[in-house]
């Protein structure tokens, strides 16, 4: 299990990169451009660099929902590979079997 320190931090990243998802976008869109003028697109890449760090999402990390482990997530389930073995062994995912020979 993943230390609760770590787990809400990254609770704390999620919620600043949902808050500046938008803002985020808009001012990536005007930076890129280059039908704008420099100036215009110069003030869109600073306004970029002053939101806060954390906003960025590449730092937001996905966990598993149980257990809080970083590595080895299934997207589809938002388990980890551990924690999806074990469910599935016990038939607790709908549609989900494990397979052994």
């Amino acid at each position: 299990m993943a230390k609760k320190s770590r787990i809400e931090r990254n609770n704390k990243v999620k919620k600043l990169v949902d808050k500046y998802a938008n803002q985020r976008t808009k001012l990536r869109a005007i930076a890129n451009d280059k039908n704008l003028p420099w100036d215009v697109r110069l003030t869109a890449m600073i306004k970029l660099s002053e939101l806060p760090k954390n906003s960025s999402d590449g730092r937001y990390r996905r966990r598993c929902k149980m257990t809080g482990r970083p590595r080895g997530n299934s997207r589809y389930f938002g388990l980890s590979r551990n924690m999806l073995r074990e469910l599935a062994s016990w038939g607790m995912i709908p549609g989900l079997l494990k397979s052994s020979w």
